[in-house]
């Protein structure tokens, strides 16, 4: 693991120890909770912006989920709100709506995942905030697209996985519905998020203003789903059915070897060829006549299924030696207890040892893209409740008085995505 990266307690101390990303000088107020905002704010804050996390009293409900040494420092709240500045404001007394208005004005981005009724009645909605700020990008994160019939609805992962076809699909075959074991609908749907807003940056930048974004989690869903899953329903008339038969009639999957598992790919009919010619079954390839595409995908199923009877002859290492050395691409199955030492991840040195002002050593994920002229980094340690508050609302011009008298927070109550195990 690398060397431990000390925590920046500074906006001075981080510029002079980290480089600034490509997103340097924008500033995003990020009013989001739980798994879905938080991704995507950490996406910018990654990118370099400068992300003000306003929290209520409360503090993100997920500062409680997952392990902790000291409350309100979970390790799914430290996995998703690094490079982040933490300010409390209560958005429901007068003086932390007008701290955050005197905020807003200064801001590039606004972000949240508020149910809409719910800011609406905080005064925070999106005409209020651009009358305050007409080039801000407000940003909101649905459960449901607000054009639609569900869109006060409560929306959580599960039930966006359910909603979408995600869960249906697992249990294509005749087993029982099952969600994925990862908060998938959540950060596939931050990750549009951090997308749809840097799209709006872009615009404001060519073009002038800002605008409201909407991104819905049931619609960002089902059309990630049905990417590839659309199948005969992409016509009109439809032609068959919904969903790619590759996927749900089975065929690939992980192969047992003598001392554990084995993803292995052949993909081509030369890939077919050598792997049957290196363990001595080359009549296998003559049988399903491999070198044709068509007729290879049309037995599939039976060519895994020789593969699976042949692999627990050798252990996970040979096979890796053979794949490699045939060109054939394979993996070993690793555990997510195993990812911290997989080699290429080491390596590239992902995982990182920071050193955190309360939690101690911590082992985080450094930003995964690489940009040459703007490098990411961990600049900011994912702060404790409230540890910006001062420092951010001075910059804002608040008084010292004007600060003392904040104690409160955001509502954190009817927020689209994110519930977590």
């Amino acid at each position: 693991m690398d060397k431990p990266i000390p925590a920046a307690n500074s906006a001075a101390a981080t510029a002079a120890a980290a480089p600034a990303g490509p997103l340097d000088g924008i500033r995003v107020l990020d009013l989001t909770s739980v798994v879905l905002g938080p991704m995507a704010t950490q996406a910018l804050a990654d990118l370099g912006a400068d992300v003000i996390k306003i929290e209520g009293p409360e503090g993100d409900l997920m500062r409680a989920n997952g392990v902790s040494r000291h409350a309100g420092m979970s390790s799914i709240y430290l996995a998703l709100n690094r490079n982040k500045r933490s300010v409390v404001l209560d958005l429901k007394r007068p003086e932390g709506a007008a701290a955050l208005r005197r905020l807003i004005a200064g801001a590039d981005v606004l972000v949240h995942n508020m149910r809409v009724a719910a800011i609406e009645r905080l005064g925070f909605g999106y005409a209020a905030v651009a009358a305050i700020n007409p080039r801000i990008v407000y940003c909101v994160a649905t459960g449901f697209g607000q054009d639609g019939p569900h869109r006060d609805k409560p929306a959580f992962d599960d039930i966006i996985q359910a909603a979408c076809g995600l869960v249906a699909l697992g249990s294509s075959a005749g087993g029982r519905p099952e969600y994925v074991p990862s908060l998938i609908a959540d950060k596939t749907t931050g990750l549009a998020l951090a997308n749809a807003v840097l799209a709006a940056l872009l615009h404001r930048e060519r073009h002038g203003g800002g605008q409201s974004v909407e991104v819905p989690m049931l619609e960002t869903m089902a059309s990630f789903v049905m990417a590839e899953h659309l199948a005969g329903l992409t016509f009109e008339p439809a032609t068959g059915g919904a969903g790619y038969a590759r996927l749900l009639q089975g065929g690939r999957r992980p192969a047992q070897t003598a001392d554990g598992w084995i993803c292995a790919l052949p993909y081509t009919d030369r890939h077919w060829k050598a792997f049957f010619h290196a363990v001595g079954r080359d009549e296998l390839a003559d049988k399903y006549d491999i070198a044709s595409r068509a007729k290879r995908n049309a037995n599939i199923r039976a060519l895994y299924r020789h593969l699976g009877e042949i692999t627990p002859a050798r252990t996970t290492a040979q096979w890796m030696a053979l794949f490699e050395a045939l060109d054939i691409p394979a993996t070993p199955i690793y555990t997510p207890d195993e990812l911290p030492g997989h080699p290429h991840l080491a390596a590239v040195g992902l995982f990182q040892r920071t050193e955190h002002p309360t939690e101690g050593p911590l082992r985080e994920m450094r930003p995964a893209a690489r940009f040459s002229a703007t490098p990411l980094s961990l600049r900011r340690h994912a702060p404790a409740l409230g540890e910006h508050t001062a420092e951010v609302l001075r910059e804002a011009g608040l008084a010292p008085e004007e600060i003392a008298l904040l104690a409160g927070g955001a509502e954190t109550a009817d927020c689209a995505g994110g519930n977590a195990p």
